[in-house]
């Protein structure tokens, strides 16, 4: 790329971004499925899962009642004699044990997040989805310390949602930053790449796994990277980030 302005802001998607969505969600659903077949549901486990999983699409992954429908789709003699408030309560346990267990940075982010917050940078989240359960995975994920405090920006606290540009404006209109002087880093690319493309930012895909790292978006990014580290080449070498 040509001479760029001083970044003076970075901004990071959550999912599949700093954490692999994809691999925790799968752990966490299957260890729910198994704890309510412990607790009494008569069916196979991979039925169960893939009956959750038609759940999750189509009420959505914010949905707050994925294991109450799920009881609602199965042969009422598979939850037949057990208290259907038990099953429920299984299952959302073990969901939970498993984000303690496994929610985790990709390698490499902590680092980087720990070396940006010894810089001048603003260092922000843009993110999708509700504000409870993204505002917990800044928290689980130990990221929090090293953001600025008013730089989280969240699609259902600010009644905008991505694809939207106006979520990236709004943001960057926030912290008085110009798009030209602001970085994004994300991996869907109709979500996180072609937008704030649009705008001016300055983007960053990071295809390290997930069920975006497959797909293409109607613009390039400015920068690909597959482990964070390459990020800190990127900002340090190509973006003059004094890390």
């Amino acid at each position: 790329m040509g001479t760029m302005a001083m970044v003076k802001a970075i901004f990071f998607d959550i999912d599949d971004t700093l954490y692999s969505t994809s691999v925790f969600a799968e752990k966490a659903r299957r260890s729910a499925v198994e704890a309510m077949i412990e607790v009494g549901v008569k069916t196979d486990p991979e039925i169960l899962y893939q009956e959750l999983q038609e759940v999750i699409h189509e009420f959505s992954p914010n949905y707050e009642n994925h294991f109450d429908k799920l009881l609602l789709r199965i042969p009422p003699e598979a939850v037949a004699g057990v208290n259907p408030a038990l099953i429920v309560a299984a299952g959302m346990v073990a969901y939970h044990e498993t984000k303690f267990r496994e929610l985790r940075p990709f390698d490499g982010v902590l680092e980087v997040m720990q070396d940006l917050a010894r810089t001048d940078l603003i260092r922000g989240v843009i993110t999708h989805g509700t504000s409870i359960k993204q505002a917990e995975k800044i928290v689980r994920l130990k990221l929090y310390p090293y953001l600025t405090p008013d730089a989280v920006f969240i699609s259902d606290q600010i009644g905008i949602s991505k694809p939207n540009i106006k979520i990236y404006q709004r943001a960057l209109e926030s912290v008085g930053v110009p798009p030209q002087e602001a970085v994004y880093v994300g991996d869907n690319p109709e979500m996180d790449i072609d937008p704030p493309n649009e705008i001016g930012m300055i983007t960053i895909r990071h295809r390290q796994s997930g069920k975006y790292a497959d797909t293409e978006g109607q613009t390039a990014p400015d920068y690909e990277i597959r482990s964070f580290l390459e990020l800190k080449k990127i900002l340090k070498e190509d973006l003059g980030v004094a890390l």
